[in-house]
């Protein structure tokens, strides 16, 4: 029996070594962790267990027979984060460049399937150079069987991506595919097709920095949710995240302990929308006085930064907020503004988290630009997604609530089940100015006249009295009393039933 044991541990050290020291050590002056390095800062301490460490490849051809490692480039197995089950796979750059051959994507489709059969998260280190191409279709199809994986797992349990070296050509699609997608700051990107390939073919002369790295994912393309400096703070910031979702569509919202007063009141908030509409405040300041102990985690904090997104806590229940933002273009709902904060509503209605949505929208962006790149379908994802959405929503309308904007941003008309102004709202179909010079044109050329008009469409419709003077408004409320008020709707809204008609799947206009 000795012997065996020791040839057990032998191979376990073997495994564990993943490309042997050299590799390990160009590992780490790159900056990066191994696989199983970070399976152990992700993971609580000695929580993590693993399965096929000993699996290798069955290629023969181009001489792979000679050529094996255990575990074939990744990591996979279970664990927990601060105490909860998440399943998770990290791919091993040591170990033939962490590229995915038909038994490395056979380990990760366990992990998913059991991810699935068990109603648990699922979080994907990704560290690879694409698929193996010595392999050829045997590659592809196990690409396909992680991507069918994905589709089926989207909405049923939160699927999290974590980009920490290269992930080129169809590594990038199951990522893609996931609910949030985060880099790291100098070490990771994601293209399709890499520099050589677009130098070759488009004669554009492009380092993998600015093809695909995180500063163009999470501020121009807006494929990435975040960036992080480096792994460690990735992996902290993951389990952060894990903290705020539920395990399943079917599980229960984390609730964690608080000591935050939920009927706390902030007199400074009385006084955080300035006198003139014209001039801006930050929004964030809003939303981190209202939230348990200003613990607010942003969600593509430098993407469409018009719109802010993300996760907080109210009496210890998780909840999403999104806020129009006054200080970048006056908060206004641009396309990719739209996108990002559609996609974010859309996740929250899929694990039914309350979503809490201020409102300042002057309306949508105007201009050729826009319209020609698509505002029209862009703004209707937004509009679709508060539309289906069946989770408990809070609106608050701090200012401005214009046009067709006031309609989108979670209104009454779609399902809002409790929405709140502060006395500084303005809820109309355009500003005073605009709208008086088209109603009174005749007067355009007397300034008295037109200064009368304006003050009178201020008084009748610049207020939230009209909205709520027929029901649009359920209160109007102190600003103080913001947080106490969402806490006390959203503890009347704990047992919300609403069913949408039976249908196979929308067809959100994408």
């Amino acid at each position: 029996m000795k012997h065996i044991l020791e040839q057990l541990a032998a191979r376990r050290a073997a495994a564990i070594a993943g490309g042997g020291e050299q590799r390990t050590a160009a590992q780490h002056a790159r900056g990066k962790l191994t696989a199983r390095e970070r399976m152990e800062l992700l993971l609580d301490h000695g929580s993590f267990e693993e399965f096929d460490m000993f699996v290798q490849h069955r290629a023969t051809d181009f001489g792979m027979d000679k050529h094996h490692a255990p575990g074939d480039g990744v990591v996979t197995g279970w664990g927990t984060v601060n105490g909860r089950t998440v399943f998770a796979f990290a791919k091993d750059f040591t170990v033939f460049g962490g590229s995915l051959s038909e038994t490395h994507a056979q380990k990760i489709n366990k992990v998913q399937d059991m991810a699935l059969r068990n109603r648990a998260p699922i979080i994907g280190l990704f560290d690879s150079g694409g698929a193996r191409i010595q392999e050829g279709v045997a590659a592809l199809g196990g690409f396909a069987e992680v991507f069918q994986r994905n589709a089926l797992a989207s909405g049923v349990i939160p699927q999290i991506s974590v980009i920490m070296g290269p992930c080129a050509g169809g590594d990038v699609y199951s990522p893609a595919m996931t609910d949030f997608i985060f880099m790291v700051q100098g070490t990771s990107y994601m293209f399709v097709t890499g520099p050589e390939v677009v130098k070759t073919v488009t004669n554009e002369t492009v380092t993998a920095e600015e093809l695909g790295g995180a500063p163009v994912h999470t501020t121009r393309s807006g494929v990435a949710d975040g960036a992080y400096n480096n792994d460690v703070e990735a992996l902290l910031q993951i389990r952060r995240l894990i903290d705020f979702l539920p395990s399943s569509n079917t599980a229960a919202i984390p609730e964690w302990p608080s000591f935050d007063d939920g009927g706390r009141c902030e007199p400074s908030l009385d006084t955080l929308v300035p006198e003139n509409p014209s001039r801006p405040y930050d929004v964030k300041e809003l939303i981190v006085k209202i939230v348990d102990e200003g613990d607010f985690f942003e969600i593509q904090d430098a993407f469409a930064r018009n719109v802010v997104t993300g996760f907080g806590r109210i009496e210890g229940r998780t909840v999403g907020l999104v806020a129009n933002q006054p200080l970048v273009l006056a908060g206004v709902l641009d396309s990719d503004a739209s996108r990002k904060a559609a996609r974010f509503v859309r996740f929250c209605d899929c694990f039914s988290i309350p979503i809490v949505t201020f409102v300042d929208v002057p309306g949508f962006l105007p201009g050729t630009a826009q319209e020609s790149n698509g505002l029209i379908k862009h703004g209707a994802k937004l509009l679709f997604a508060y539309a289906e959405t069946t989770a408990p929503k809070v609106t608050i309308i701090t200012r401005k609530a214009y046009g067709g904007a006031y309609d989108v941003m979670a209104s009454k008309h779609l399902r809002g089940d409790v929405n709140f102004a502060w006395p500084s709202a303005q809820i109309a179909v355009m500003g005073a100015r605009g709208a008086v010079e088209i109603i009174f044109r005749q007067d355009m050329n007397d300034p008295a006249k037109i200064a009368a008009r304006t003050r009178e469409y201020e008084e009748r419709f610049l207020s939230p009295f009209a909205a709520a003077e027929r029901g649009y408004v359920d209160e109007i409320i102190m600003p103080r009393e913001t947080r106490k008020r969402i806490a006390s709707a959203l503890a009347m809204l704990r047992n919300k039933d609403l069913q949408n008609p039976w249908r196979k799947h929308d067809n959100i206009p994408l």
